[in-house]
């Protein structure tokens, strides 16, 4: 199994604070590998350094074998990296099209990917000349996934996609990720939702404190409850 991104000793201070310290793991190419932990534990810091938007203040950063921790956010994406922030950070005054023109390489949208988006996100086809600044909070959040995804992408950070989303549109988040992944691209996803989380991951990562304490297959951390409990001070059968 190759490793598409590397982390070796990621340390990350913003103002006065500490947050990553001492980061080190691997994302397999096209798996989907799951960055859980406890509120503050560091994972959107993780997600936000990968992509150079909070610089590494020690450490190496590699993907696809390229070191990239002292490259512009811009260039990091240009090598294939797609990034779903939590906040989503649409462009409200433009439209659903605009943005995803905005996202496309050269400003061209193809008809054939967009029907595949549309499948899963409906919604983004009804709102197309609509403002986005106008869309409910589960709308914006697949306009902000769809992003991401109008262009084929090698690795894909998704910052806690089902945050305060609806059951329906949950479910149509997981299909889209499995279909992502069969594709042949590579994701890396925090989310506190765990039943998500045991159903697309296939690696997990767990942060405490700025570092990595627990890594292994998902499905083996799904089945153990008292470790669950442990590190993430809940068990995932609680959140089903």
């Amino acid at each position: 199994m190759t490793d598409l991104l590397t982390l070796e000793g990621v340390h990350t201070n913003i103002g006065r604070y500490h947050i990553l310290q001492g980061v080190d793991f691997t994302v397999p190419e096209g798996k989907t590998t799951m960055l859980l932990g406890r509120n503050g534990a560091g994972k959107t810091t993780t997600l936000r350094t990968i992509m150079a938007l909070w610089p590494a203040s020690k450490g190496e950063i590699a993907f696809a074998g390229r070191r990239i921790e002292a490259m512009a956010t811009p260039d990091i994406a240009r090598l294939g990296l797609g990034y779903v922030p939590e906040s989503m950070a649409v462009f409200s005054d433009l439209s659903v099209k605009e943005n995803l023109i905005l996202a496309a390489r050269d400003g061209e949208l193809d008809d054939k990917r967009l029907d595949w988006i549309f499948g899963f996100f409906p919604a983004l086809r009804k709102f197309w000349l609509s403002r986005a600044g106008s869309l409910s909070g589960g709308q914006k959040q697949m306009l902000s996934i769809a992003r991401a995804i109008v262009e084929p992408r090698k690795l894909l950070l998704i910052d806690e996609p089902t945050k305060g989303l609806a059951p329906a549109i949950i479910g149509s988040l997981i299909e889209c990720f499995a279909e992502i992944k069969r594709s042949g691209a590579t994701i890396l996803l925090v989310e506190q939702n765990f039943h998500v989380a045991q159903q697309i991951g296939d690696t997990v990562l767990v942060m405490d404190n700025g570092t990595i304490v627990h890594r292994g297959a998902m499905a083996d951390l799904a089945a153990d409850i008292p470790l669950q409990e442990r590190l993430l001070g809940l068990s995932l059968e609680a959140h089903q």
